[in-house]
């Protein structure tokens, strides 16, 4: 998918990571590769070298092919790869709508709004999906009929750590194992990518948007998604967890009684085009 700013502007977003990904997915040596890839013991033999001092020779090589600008960030030795890539930025580079009524994004990427239809059935790059094949949860599917399904999906330049989109306390906490996909888009060509990754979810009851389920969703070589303990409840705006190396994606799931989406995520999505957000960003509102 192509992406737009909030202005409606085209940002031009076929990176090297993306050609990798169309050679990866879209050929026959490359889809017999990821049946290696994609086994959760390699990821985490990555995740154990991506930890590792000598993996900080690394880290002036990425910053430089991703045109990261490190003044951003929070000045800090990084000791490993993995320290680098969950490297915290400067308060100020992400203020937070902070309105009672403003539903936040939580966490940089590019976003993608869908109605949840009758049935629970949408489609996501051609791929048909169910809300209980991906929460594995009959009842609460039905119970977030004609809502909304909001992904935001980072790619490997973006801030990797996410917050919370609203106060609220947990009622629920899931972690569904899986295989890791690329949450990149060029990958649902092949895979139902949000079904078959690993991923975690919690059932949060907010103060401005009711009931609230906020999913995280693992990656290529991503073995961890690493949620703070909040003790059951949460903040806007303070940071829920982070996700290790790769690309990865934070999806809310929204009932349509409690809020109303920005109209241009949905009339880009519809368009064909993901839409650029920081975390903190407002994204909707409460009704």
């Amino acid at each position: 998918m192509k992406t737009v700013s909030r202005n409606g502007r085209l940002i031009e977003n076929t990176t090297n990571q993306e050609k990798y990904l169309k050679l990866l997915y879209g050929t026959l040596i490359g889809r017999a590769a990821l049946k290696v890839l994609t086994i959760p013991c390699l990821s985490k033999s990555a995740g154990f070298f991506l930890d590792s001092r000598p993996s900080s020779l690394l880290i002036d090589p990425f910053i430089k092919h991703n045109d990261i600008r490190m003044s951003d960030y929070i000045p800090k030795r990084y000791k490993s790869f993995n320290d680098f890539f969950t490297r915290r930025i400067k308060p100020e580079r992400r203020p937070v709508d902070m309105s009672e009524k403003s539903l936040v994004s939580p966490a940089d990427g590019r976003i993608s709004v869908y109605k949840i239809r009758k049935h629970s059935v949408f489609s996501i790059k051609n791929t048909k999906y169910t809300l209980e094949s991906i929460l594995r949860n009959r009842e609460l599917a039905k119970e977030y009929e004609n809502g909304y399904f909001i992904i935001v999906r980072l790619s490997v330049d973006n801030y990797h750590r996410y917050c919370s989109a609203d106060n609220g306390k947990i009622l629920e906490y899931h972690r569904i194992p899986g295989v890791l996909h690329t949450v990149n888009p060029i990958a649902n060509d092949y895979f139902k990518i949000y079904k078959e990754n690993s991923r975690t979810y919690s059932v949060i009851e907010t103060e401005n948007f009711g009931r609230l389920i906020q999913m995280e969703v693992g990656a290529l070589l991503v073995g961890r998604i690493v949620n703070n303990r909040h003790h059951g409840t949460l903040k806007k705006g303070r940071e829920k967890g982070k996700f290790e190396y790769g690309g990865s994606t934070v999806i809310l799931i929204a009932k349509d009684e409690n809020v109303i989406i920005d109209n241009d995520l949905i009339v880009n999505t519809y368009a064909g085009y993901e839409t650029l957000v920081k975390m903190g960003e407002r994204i909707g509102t409460g009704k």
